[in-house]
């Protein structure tokens, strides 16, 4: 049987989503409120109809919360996203070079030819896919408290450039589904890279509001 209190759960989730938008200060009242009410929904209309709702509910907040990076902290959070820019410039061109250099130093092709070519193609995406998720935490570190609305842009960014991307394979006939998945992982780099500089410095805090006396 299940218990009330954990039918009564909003989605793991969606709350932690919330979470990683929220700016610290901010982050009790607006979870807060967004439990009350879905406790209410819950009872009136049922835990499903409910979770429903708080998941519709989460994605406005987070689209809300982006808007208001912007507005309260436009310089931050723009130098949080062209730093993240600035950061693929500077290390994408090395990806290539570094990973060849390495096999060539330690004789990789002439002993090991499976394996260069496992990183000869394989290896530089993985290479690329890092670079990304560096970018992401670059971007959440410059932008400070508005962590995931600077690389949340920064991903819709390279988002854009890959859909564009696309279409241009498919009109040359170039289409290939293993470069797009790749595409699609080093976007998604970067909101996890963001999302670890978030949640390190989301339990920072909290540790530092532990530590301070009681009054």
């Amino acid at each position: 049987m299940t218990s009330p209190s954990f039918s009564l759960q909003p989605p793991r989730l969606a709350v932690w989503l919330v979470n990683l938008f929220t700016v610290p200060d901010n982050a009790e009242a607006i979870m807060g409120d967004l439990l009350e009410e879905f406790s209410q929904i819950a009872h009136q209309a049922g835990v499903v109809f409910a979770q429903r709702w708080y998941w519709r509910q989460a994605l406005k907040t987070i689209v809300h919360l982006i808007g208001t990076a912007y507005r309260a902290a436009p310089w931050w959070t723009s130098a949080g996203v062209a730093g993240g820019m600035l950061a693929h410039r500077l290390l994408w061109r090395l990806v290539e070079p570094t990973i060849f250099a390495v096999l060539v130093r330690y004789q990789i092709p002439e002993h090991h030819f499976n394996v260069y070519v496992f990183f000869a193609s394989t290896g530089i995406d993985i290479g690329f896919l890092i670079v990304f998720l560096f970018e992401g935490c670059i971007a959440a570190i410059v932008a400070k408290e508005r962590e995931m609305a600077a690389a949340t842009t920064l991903s819709l960014i390279y988002a854009a450039l890959c859909g564009t991307a696309v279409v241009s394979w498919v009109v040359q006939g170039h289409f290939a589904l293993s470069r797009l998945t790749w595409d699609f992982a080093d976007t998604f780099a970067i909101l996890i890279g963001g999302a670890i500089v978030r949640t390190q410095r989301s339990a920072r805090h909290l540790s530092g509001n532990e530590n301070l006396p009681n009054t």
